[in-house]
């Protein structure tokens, strides 16, 4: 099979502490509707895998003097020292064609434990710097990201003169990690407040789910080649 023909890869790195959280289920969702979908479906579950958020010395070769984290990532990138984790995360993020970053709002932003992955997965050097530059001159333009996540509060909180606008609150990701790296950014799928709502009203949250990842599978570029050929 030509690389052209090859299924889709979706990479979803997912950051709850709680396997039968509401969070885990809408990715379990949709995961379940990118692989009916046909995609290869790749999850990295950074609670079970016990993974460490802390970008440190610790993770390169002894340095003498001042620490230059970014610096230390582009001469390991360089020499083929990145720590073996990192790598590894690495090497399965260069593989997708869509990265979908699935967890709970907490304090309107990422879990520690998922903007550590970013820290130090987002390798200088690697996908932006050295060879390549930011934004539409990084490495993994071409490629899209998008995010699954929850709340705790219901969506009529997220407007000015309350919370903000949710627009707000997502910048930083979109601009600051996701584009800044290459990325093509597709609109978020939420479910606001699922502690909130009844059994009945989290079902119909997790088929819209369903729906809004099985929209993101068919719009696929290489999807849209394949039903011009």
């Amino acid at each position: 099979m030509s690389t052209s023909d090859a299924a889709p890869v979706a990479l979803i790195v997912h950051a709850h502490p709680e396997p039968h959280s509401f969070s885990t289920a809408q990715m379990t969702t949709a995961a379940q509707a990118l692989r009916e979908a046909g995609y290869r479906v790749d999850v990295l579950d950074l609670y079970s895998e016990a993974w460490a958020p802390t970008l440190a010395r610790e993770d390169f070769a002894p340095v003498e003097g001042h620490f230059k984290p970014q610096a230390e990532q582009m001469r390991a990138v360089r020499e083929g020292t990145l720590d073996a984790t990192v790598q590894a995360h690495l090497d399965r993020l260069l593989a997708a064609d869509l990265l979908v970053l699935s967890f709970p709002m907490w304090w309107f932003s990422l879990p520690a434990i998922l903007k550590g992955w970013v820290d130090r997965v987002f390798a200088m050097g690697a996908v932006f710097g050295g060879d390549y530059g930011l934004f539409r001159d990084a490495a993994l333009v071409g490629k899209r990201a998008m995010l699954l996540f929850t709340t705790g509060g219901p969506s009529e909180m997220f407007q000015p003169g309350v919370f903000g606008s949710m627009d707000d609150f997502l910048f930083h990701i979109r601009r600051g990690m996701l584009e800044f790296v290459g990325y093509q950014v597709l609109d978020p799928v939420i479910t606001y407040g699922p502690a909130h709502l009844t059994d009945r009203e989290r079902a119909a949250a997790l088929e819209t789910v369903r729906e809004s990842i099985a929209l993101v599978a068919a719009n696929h570029p290489r999807s849209r080649d394949a039903s011009l050929a």
